[in-house]
């Protein structure tokens, strides 16, 4: 798609400028090859600062004439554009990230196709492809957030000869890179055993399907259609190659069970980027730690996701854990509705984190398990103030076990009271609120404005 967007308007920039008439978008002058490769050279130097916009200093340092702009901005039409930027000062552009990513890609290659240059290393000549492609996996392995991965994807599917026929009027002929192309899938697979993020594995896995090697993602297809899947133990890679093929179909999960797969403590880290394909996930008991929350975190932010319900109890997440989540569950993006946190070692350290999300304007939240925790009346009381919020939408409070005596029952009464409170259920059993603590309960449950029905 980007090489026919390119070649197209590629030819709509002649014959605007130059009024060719020349119909077939293929043939490129010379003059048009030298344009994209100065603008695949600016877009593979911004890429590696992760600039997003740029100055005439770094148009001039790639053989751009600024007084062309104009010219370049035909070129591509809606590819790049010159905007005025603070104090007037010209600032320029690619309009998508993609856009960006795929001339940097097309720059890497035939400067290794060209000239045997490695566009990583340029002090050491580069006599196999597969050196450029090792660069490039380690570069976009080292990036933290990620902003190497569309490249590499894109450098390694141009580097098969079937895919440079469209290019062949840009891209030098040469051939001898079958042996290059193996050693590449060698790496990659040694890379995906070895790597502990989810997200860079699943992007490895991109890679590797770019470069035309499915077979461990459909040996894990026909275990899954065979319905074998859960008879064996999976092995790390096999959980990634399943994550993969999960994340790559179109069908939503109505649940998505972690323990129904049998593997190790590292397989089930892998599988954990699924959780966003699916409407209910169950994680309950399945051995995770705070370090897990970094991957349901970045799941709870992604766009349009179906997730729902997300049972995580029985997992020993901490209060540090708990932190990571919140900060996923105050995006703007999330929908989770049912949020189960029983027995995961949680204490007050952790309540003003869940207040603020019960506050948040985008909060979904509508039932809250914490039962099992020790909570105590601090953390009760930082919850009651998320819970009188008028944002908060919660129904359904579970606290049974939660370290709790009369101290907090004053404020719980007080969400009783409130007329922002949306609470219908509360759970406080084998709790330590005796008599006095029940009376002021019963305080808040007399009110008027209490619209609790259920109270356990």
């Amino acid at each position: 798609m980007n090489t026919h967007f390119l070649l197209i308007q590629t030819s709509v920039k002649n014959k605007k400028y130059n009024k060719a008439t020349e119909t077939n978008p293929k043939k490129l002058s010379q003059s048009d090859k030298d344009m994209i490769l100065k603008l695949g050279k600016l877009a593979f130097q911004q890429l590696q600062k992760g600039n997003l916009i740029f100055y005439e200093g770094d148009l001039t340092e790639c053989g751009i004439d600024v007084t062309e702009a104009s010219e370049y901005s035909a070129l591509c039409t809606e590819m790049f554009k010159e905007e005025s930027g603070l104090y007037q000062d010209k600032v320029f552009s690619f309009v998508h990230l993609s856009i960006q990513e795929f001339l940097a890609a097309v720059y890497a290659l035939e400067s290794w196709l060209g000239k045997s240059e490695n566009v990583f290393d340029e002090s050491f000549k580069c006599d196999k492809l597969s050196h450029l492609h090792m660069s490039a996996v380690d570069k976009a392995l080292q990036s933290k957030n990620g902003y190497l991965d569309l490249f590499l994807r894109f450098l390694l599917g141009l580097s098969l000869e079937s895919n440079q026929n469209l290019l062949k009027g840009l891209l030098t002929k040469r051939g001898g890179q079958t042996q290059s192309i193996e050693e590449t899938l060698k790496y990659l697979s040694d890379k995906i055993k070895m790597e502990s993020s989810p997200e860079r594995i699943i992007n490895l896995f991109h890679c590797l399907n770019e470069l035309g090697d499915n077979s461990v993602v459909e040996e894990i297809q026909t275990s899954l259609r065979s319905g074998t899947l859960s008879e064996t133990k999976l092995q790390p890679l096999q959980c990634s190659a399943l994550a993969f093929v999960l994340l790559m179909s179109e069908e939503v999960l109505e649940e998505f069970d972690l323990k129904t797969y049998n593997t190790s403590e590292e397989g089930r880290l892998r599988l954990l980027p699924v959780v966003k394909t699916c409407k209910r996930a169950s994680l309950a008991g399945c051995d995770l730690t705070y370090t897990s929350c970094w991957t349901l975190a970045s799941a709870l932010q992604t766009p349009n996701s179906p997730l729902t319900e997300l049972d995580l109890g029985c997992n020993d997440l901490g209060d540090r854990g708990v932190k990571l989540l919140c900060a996923g569950l105050i995006s703007s993006l999330y929908n989770i509705q049912i949020l189960i946190l029983g027995q995961c070692g949680l204490t007050e350290g952790c309540c003003s984190y869940l207040a603020s999300v019960l506050k948040a304007p985008n909060s979904q939240l509508k039932q809250l398990e914490l039962r099992d925790n020790n909570l105590q009346d601090s953390g009760v009381t930082l919850l009651c103030a998320g819970l009188k919020d008028p944002n908060c939408k919660l129904q359904e409070l579970g606290l049974s076990r939660c370290g709790m005596t009369e101290g907090c029952c004053s404020d719980l009464a007080s969400v009783l009271c409130s007329t922002k409170s949306q609470l219908k259920q509360l759970e406080l059993r084998d709790n330590d609120l005796q008599d006095s603590g029940v009376t002021l309960l019963c305080d808040g449950l007399a009110d008027p404005n209490c619209k609790l029905q259920k109270l356990g």
